[in-house]
């Protein structure tokens, strides 16, 4: 059985819309920052799918959420444990 994508819209700072497929979608609880990991499914020069990680940003009297870079290296680092963590226990579901 196949699973179902998961898609969103995202406006690009020019007005454009693109749709991406959502990969996985988390909120560290001390920070209480969320965050979603996304492709536009590219490939770079080696065959690998090309992925995006933003912070997202929940104002109030916003409808929609926004989606802004993740700068600090320090946070930077931790999504990158948490995500080195999903593989391996998706490769250990396996």
């Amino acid at each position: 059985m196949q699973e179902e994508k998961q898609m969103m819209s995202i406006i690009s700072p020019d007005g454009s819309v693109q749709e991406v497929e959502v990969i996985v979608s988390f909120k560290f609880t001390d920070t209480n920052k969320e965050y979603v990991v996304f492709t536009k499914n590219e490939k770079d020069a080696n065959g690998n799918v090309t992925v995006y990680v933003s912070h997202i940003v929940r104002e109030e009297g916003q409808e929609d959420p926004r989606l802004e870079a993740v700068t600090d290296d320090e946070e930077w680092n931790r999504i990158k444990d948490l995500l080195r963590e999903l593989v391996k226990a998706g490769e250990e579901a396996q």
